[in-house]
C-alpha cells in the first residue's frame, strides 16, 4: 500500500527559495510505485496552497530563484482535529496522509515552528523535533549547548540588538576582544543569509545592521583563517551514524557565501570524499555524531567543522534541514558512502515513522 507523503516547502523566511529548490529535488526523487505525493508550497505571507505540479523549477537564465506565489495554487490546511492526518480543501474534499517531509529553511519551518504544529496535529514528520530543530536554528544557543557537551566550538559572542542600540561601545570592545577579521551572522538563519566578513573595525556597524534586519540577535565569530571548511552528515534516530566527509573550497568568493553556494555554479568546489588521515575523518564523524546527540536530534543533520592547519576541529554549526538539491553536500556525502538520493528519502520517512511511533507509546507527543 502507498504511503501519501506531503513535501512541504517555501515558508516565510528569507531562505525561501532555497526550500523550494530542495523539495523539487525531493519529490523527484520519491518513487511513484511506493509514495503518493502530495506537494504544498507555503508562500512568504504563509499561505497553504496545493501545487499539482509540485514546486516550481529552476528556469535556465533567470536572474532570481523560484518561489511560491500567493495564486500558486488552491488553499488548503490540516485539519485541525487531533490524529485525523487529513488536509481539508475550500470545497470540503478532504485528503489522508501518513508523514510530512518538512524540506523549509530558516525561519517558520526549520526553528520547530512547523514541528511543533505537527506535534500538536499528531503527523509523523521528517527530521528533527522542536528541541532540536530550535537549537539548531539559534546558533547562540546551539555554540553554547554544544560547548557544554564538551565539544569545540570557535570563540564568540552574543550581541542583542538592544545592547547594540544601547552600548555600541561595549559591543565595539567585545569584537574587539575576539579580534579582526571577524564574522558577523544572524544568530537564527542561514544558507549564509546575512552574514559579513568585516577586517577592520569601522565594517561593524554596517554588519551588525545587515544581520539585525533578520532577528534580535547576532553572533560575532573570530575568522579562523588558513581552516579548511568540512562537512559530515548525520543519519538516524536512537543509533546515528556518520557519513564520509567532505571539503568546501570557494572559488572566486572569500567565503562560501550565498552566491557561491547558489547563484555562482562555478562559486565553490565539493570535494568528496575530503582528502583526510583516518584519524582526522574518525573524529570529525565522532563529533558530528556528538554534536547530533548534544541537541536531541533525530532523522538527520549535516554538521559543518573548521579544520586548523595544525589539526584542530571546531564545529561551526549544525542544521537540522540541510540543503536537499540534487548537488547539495548533505545527500552527496550520503551518495558517497553508499546510499542513493532515492535511499536517503525512503530511509528519512523510515526514521519519522518509527519515531512518531515511539513517541505515540510513550504519550509524549503525537497520540495517532
Amino acid at each position: 500500500m502507498k504511503r501519501r507523503v506531503v513535501v512541504l516547502f517555501g515558508g516565510r523566511s528569507a531562505e525561501h527559495e532555497i526550500s523550494v529548490i530542495s523539495a523539487r529535488s525531493v519529490i523527484d526523487a520519491l518513487d511513484p510505485e511506493r509514495y503518493d505525493v502530495v506537494a504544498i508550497g507555503v508562500t512568504k505571507r504563509g499561505r497553504w496552497v496545493l501545487l499539482p505540479s509540485g514546486p516550481p523549477a529552476v528556469e535556465a537564465g533567470a536572474s532570481e530563484l523560484p518561489h511560491v506565489a500567493d495564486a500558486a495554487g488552491t488553499e488548503i490546511v490540516l485539519d485541525q482535529e487531533p490524529d485525523s492526518r487529513t488536509l481539508v480543501a475550500p470545497d470540503g474534499s478532504r485528503t489522508e496522509i501518513d508523514v510530512v517531509f518538512p524540506v523549509m529553511h530558516g525561519p517558520f519551518g526549520e526553528d520547530g515552528s512547523i514541528q511543533g504544529f505537527l506535534e500538536m496535529a499528531g503527523v509523523p514528520y521528517v527530521g528533527g523535533g522542536v528541541l532540536a530543530s530550535a537549537l539548531g536554528m539559534d546558533k547562540a544557543v546551539q555554540k553554547t549547548v554544544l560547548a557544554a557537551a564538551g565539544i569545540p566550538v570557535v570563540e564568540h559572542e552574543v550581541v542583542h540588538e538592544r545592547a547594540w542600540e544601547e552600548d555600541p561601545e561595549g559591543v565595539e570592545a567585545r569584537a574587539e576582544h575576539l579580534g579582526y577579521p571577524l564574522f558577523v551572522k544572524p544568530a537564527a538563519l542561514g544558507s549564509s543569509v546575512g552574514i559579513t566578513k568585516i577586517a577592520e573595525p569601522p565594517g561593524l556597524r554596517g554588519a551588525l545592521e545587515e544581520a539585525f534586519r533578520y532577528g534580535r540577535k547576532a553572533v560575532l565569530e573570530r575568522a579562523v583563517e588558513g581552516a579548511r571548511e568540512i562537512e559530515c552528515a548525520v543519519l538516524g534516530n536512537d543509533d546515528p551514524v556518520a557519513s564520509t566527509a567532505g571539503e568546501i573550497v570557494p572559488r572566486g568568493h572569500e567565503f562560501y557565501d550565498y552566491d557561491a553556494k547558489y547563484l555562482d555554479e562555478q562559486g565553490a568546489e565539493l570535494l568528496i570524499p575530503a582528502d583526510l588521515d583516518p584519524q582526522t575523518l574518525e573524529e570529525i564523524q565522532r563529533l558530528a555524531v556528538a554534536a547530533f546527540r548534544a541537541i536531541d536530534c533525530s532523522g538527520m543533520a549535516r554538521v559543518d567543522f573548521f579544520l586548523m592547519p595544525d589539526g584542530r576541529i571546531y564545529v561551526n554549526e549544525l542544521n537540522t534541514i540541510p540543503g536537499f538539491t540534487s548537488i547539495s553536500m548533505y545527500p552527496k556525502l550520503w551518495n558517497a558512502s553508499g546510499m542513493t538520493y532515492a535511499d536517503l528519502v525512503d530511509r528519512l520517512i523510515e526514521l519519522a515513522i518509527e519515531r512518531h511511533d515511539v513517541e505515540r507509546k510513550k504519550g509524549t507527543g503525537a497520540t495517532g
